[in-house]
């Protein structure tokens, strides 16, 4: 083996926890260059923010120091991604890598404080990232940042944006400095809309969150069929009217082909002598869980500060960069971070679902098909109109389903189930690939 044949050798024994593959098969490894024997190369990221980026590099410097001919290893960390193509085709959105919505169809659930301190969370890892406030009736984001210059002007025909502690921000709340109510209908509502998101000249971003306004009407639409969204985040509140419209939620963005990648539960739950009480109802989180499989959800607490930032105008993720809510937006950064990456890089390919006259319901998985009984599949679900939201308990009696009841559709849901229309009627079955094996194996 050359020498640079034995430091690639050494360094395929890395392997990436979300893309399941070595950083060498992955092509990770950049400017590789060996002088006697000190040895240097990039380890180049799917993203800046890679919460194991450190883990690489330590894991990297040992393995190739274990060869005998070196001595000194030099290793860069570095972070590459391309804009999605329909976003390329919009002059302001051309530098802008990933773009996440956070969202709830519900309003007052607490959307932008999650969109606030997941965007000043993500710059803290070192990424590049910009805030649009997508609400022109209700815009929070010029009371929750303290933007001091909140002069707007033009480059090169394009709106430049605001900045803060390092993130850039628009909002029609900066645009419309006399503060004056929005009294707009929906078309010119959109119009704004999309002239500002497109119209700012966002530059070279890693991740762009849009704060999007409560609902499921123009404003939700226009921006989800002009943006390419790579992922979303739904924020809810643990109380039943919260957990019924947040499935309206990730319902909308799954029909436009955009994956809901966390659930942030907000106001879950407050401490007192060591217990926590949960005032608002408990189980909404859970449901949703099993609704959906989502692999990533998080609670959040009351805490007193959290609830008045909008009055500091200081993100609490920078006003104590070690507080509770820091580590629980962190966490929430990490499992966002990790899941887009696998989203866009993993080669794996998503568990193949599909009827079978005959035989019944395919479930395949490394090229291996069992088969569900559609009767028995039916019987399973767990919406809404199923179970009992928050108790759990089945109210579909099973002995009511036909015998010879078939699926109309099966379409995927994100990366995580598949979502079926049944013949009798039902249309709001949702089962994730976990349960779907499960089932499968039993059968």
């Amino acid at each position: 083996m050359t020498q640079e044949e034995q430091v690639l050798d050494k360094l395929s024994v890395i392997i990436d926890p979300d893309l399941g593959r070595d950083i060498v098969t992955l092509g990770f490894i950049k400017e590789m260059n060996i002088d006697s024997g000190n040895v240097s190369f990039a380890i180049e990221l799917t993203t800046p923010a890679c919460p194991v980026k450190e883990e690489f590099r330590q894991q990297a410097e040992t393995v190739v120091s274990q060869l005998d001919w070196v001595e000194k290893v030099n290793v860069t960390m570095t972070a590459q991604q391309s804009a999605p193509k329909s976003n390329k085709n919009m002059k302001g959105l051309s530098g802008v890598k990933n773009v996440i919505g956070v969202y709830s169809c519900k309003g007052g659930v607490g959307k932008s404080t999650v969109a606030v301190n997941l965007a000043y969370s993500l710059a803290r890892t070192g990424a590049k990232v910009g805030i649009f406030d997508a609400d022109v009736y209700g815009p929070s984001l010029p009371s929750m940042v303290n933007v001091k210059d909140t002069s707007i002007y033009q480059h090169d025909g394009l709106l430049v944006p605001l900045e803060y502690e390092g993130v850039k921000l628009m909002s029609f709340g900066f645009v419309n400095q006399e503060q004056e109510a929005a009294i707009l209908r929906g078309p010119m509502v959109t119009q704004i809309v999309g002239q500002l998101l497109g119209g700012v000249g966002w530059g070279d971003l890693d991740y762009l969150i849009i704060d999007f306004h409560p609902g499921t009407g123009d404003i939700q639409l226009t921006l989800l069929q002009t943006v390419e969204l790579n992922a979303s985040v739904m924020v809810t509140t643990p109380q039943n009217l919260s957990f019924i419209d947040v499935i309206k939620g990730i319902q909308m963005f799954e029909t436009l082909k955009v994956p809901t990648i966390a659930c942030v539960e907000n106001m879950s739950y407050y401490e007192c002598c060591g217990e926590k009480k949960r005032i608002f109802g408990v189980g909404a989180l859970r449901r949703l869980k099993e609704m959906y499989g989502f692999k990533h959800s998080f609670e959040i607490p009351v805490m007193e500060k959290l609830s008045t930032m909008g009055d500091t105008g200081v993100p609490l993720v920078l006003e104590e960069p070690n507080g509770l809510a820091s580590k629980l937006y962190s966490d929430l950064t990490s499992s966002v971070v990790r899941e887009l990456s696998r989203i866009k890089f993993s080669q794996k390919e998503l568990p193949k679902v599909e009827y079978v006259p005959g035989k019944g319901i395919g479930f395949t998985v490394d090229d291996e098909t069992s088969y569900i009984s559609p009767k028995v599949l039916r019987g399973e679900c767990r919406c809404a109109v199923c179970v009992e939201e928050f108790t759990g308990e089945q109210i579909l009696d099973k002995s009511s389903v036909p015998d010879n009841i078939q699926p109309t559709s099966i379409a995927p849901m994100g990366n995580y189930a598949v979502s079926i229309q049944w013949t009798d009627g039902h249309t709001s079955s949702v089962y994730p690939y976990e349960v779907l094996q499960k089932l499968a194996t039993e059968s």
